[in-house]
C-alpha cells in the first residue's frame, strides 16, 4: 500500500471525499463522446495521497486476519466504467483497483468482486442495475472490499452479498431498492464489516446476517457495524441476525418498519444502541419464526410510537475492538435522511 508522503498536509474526511469524488466526475467527463470502453483515470501523486488516507470506520477499521483495516482498492490504478462488461472484468481482476462507476449500468445476474477493489459511484447518478455485486466466491475471497456511492435496484437476486469467508468491507452511502432477495446480505463466516450511511427502501427482506439456522460455522465471525442508515419503511432484517458476536447498530433511523426493526437469534450477541425507532410495533426482537433466541442488550434508544424492545443477557462490547462517538438518539430523525445515500459524500 502506497505511504502518504510527509509533506502531504492533514486531509480532513470531508475534504477528502470531495476530493475523490471530484477526481471521479473529472475522469467520467474525459469519457463523453467516445466509444463505451474504460479509461484510466489521473493517478497523480496528490490524489494518490489522497485516496491511501481514506479508511472505514467500525469492524471495517479493524486490524485483524492479515489486514490493517479496509483500504480497497488504493494500491492499484483507477479506471473509470459504464457498462457491465466493463465492470465485470476490473472487479475480476486479481490485482488491486479503483472501480469508478459512471452513470446507469444494467447487468443479469450477480457480479463477482474479488479482493482489494474500491468500486466507488461518480457524482449522483451511478447506478447498478438488474443484477447486484457478490464479494468473494468459495475459490477467490471477496477481501478488502469498498463500494461506495451507488444506486442498486431491481436486482435479480441480492443487490449486495458479502459471503464466503470476505472479511474487511465497507459498504457506506449507497441507495438500495426493490431486490428479488436481500437487499445486503452478510453470510457464510464472513467478518469486520461496516454498513454506514445507506438508505434502504421499498423491500422486505433488507439485511440478513448470517445464512441460515444450521450454519454454525458462522459462530464467531460475522462482526459487523450498522450505523447511520435509514430504514425507510422496510419490513424487517435491519439486521436479523443469526450467531454472530458483537454485532454493532448504532445511530440508525427506524422508520414504519412494519414487521420489526432488529431480530438477534441462536445466540447470537447484538448491541443496540443510540437509535430512533418511529412507528414500529417491535423495535427489537430475540429470536424470530422458527430461530432460536438471541442475546440482545439494548441502551440509549428512543421509541416514538413503537413497541416495547426484547431484550436478553449480555454482549461484547464494541469498544473492545474500536472507539467511537455515539450521537444523541433525539438527532438522528433530522441528521440520517440529510446524510444517507448517493451524491452525498461530496
Amino acid at each position: 500500500m502506497s505511504e502518504v508522503p510527509p509533506a502531504v498536509p492533514p486531509i480532513t474526511r470531508r475534504r477528502l471525499l470531495a476530493g475523490t469524488t471530484a477526481t471521479a466526475a473529472s475522469a467520467a467527463l474525459l469519457a463523453v463522446g467516445a466509444a463505451p470502453r474504460a479509461r484510466a483515470a489521473s493517478t497523480g501523486p496528490g490524489r494518490l495521497a489522497a485516496v491511501a488516507v481514506q479508511s472505514a470506520d467500525g469492524f471495517a477499521s479493524v486490524s485483524a486476519l492479515g489486514l490493517p483495516g479496509t483500504t480497497g482498492g488504493v494500491a492499484g490504478p483507477t479506471v473509470t466504467v459504464n457498462t457491465g462488461a466493463q465492470l465485470a472484468d476490473y472487479v475480476g481482476r486479481n490485482s488491486p483497483y479503483v472501480v469508478l462507476v459512471s452513470g446507469r449500468i444494467e447487468i443479469d445476474g450477480m457480479i463477482t468482486v474479488v479482493a482489494d477493489k474500491s468500486v466507488l459511484g461518480v457524482g449522483s447518478t451511478a447506478e447498478i442495475t438488474g443484477g447486484g455485486l457478490q464479494l468473494g466466491s468459495t475459490t477467490r475471497p471477496g477481501n478488502n472490499v469498498i463500494i461506495r456511492n451507488i444506486r442498486f435496484s431491481d436486482s435479480s437476486d441480492d443487490s449486495v452479498s458479502v459471503t464466503n469467508r470476505a472479511h474487511h468491507v465497507w459498504i457506506d452511502h449507497c441507495d438500495f431498492s426493490r431486490a428479488y432477495d436481500g437487499l445486503l446480505d452478510i453470510k457464510r463466516e464472513s467478518d469486520f464489516v461496516t454498513v454506514s450511511w445507506n438508505h434502504f427502501h421499498d423491500h422486505s427482506k433488507t439485511c440478513l446476517l448470517g445464512h441460515n439456522d444450521s450454519h454454525t460455522a458462522d459462530r464467531g465471525k460475522l462482526r459487523v457495524t450498522y450505523h447511520h442508515n435509514f430504514f425507510d419503511g422496510t419490513d424487517q432484517r435491519h439486521p436479523r441476525v443469526r450467531f454472530a458476536e458483537p454485532v454493532h447498530v448504532y445511530n440508525n433511523y427506524y422508520r414504519d418498519n412494519r414487521l420489526y426493526g432488529v431480530a438477534s437469534t441462536e445466540d447470537a450477541g447484538v448491541l443496540v444502541e443510540g437509535n430512533y425507532f418511529e412507528d414500529v410495533a417491535h423495535p427489537i426482537y430475540s429470536g424470530y419464526d422458527e430461530s432460536g433466541p438471541g442475546r440482545v442488550v439494548e441502551r440509549n434508544n428512543l421509541y416514538v410510537n413503537s413497541g416495547a424492545p426484547q431484550t436478553l443477557g449480555t454482549v461484547i462490547e464494541p469498544r473492545t475492538y474500536y472507539a467511537y462517538t455515539l450521537d444523541a438518539p433525539s438527532t438522528v430523525p433530522t441528521t440520517v435522511p440529510a446524510g444517507v445515500g448517493v451524491g452525498r459524500i461530496a
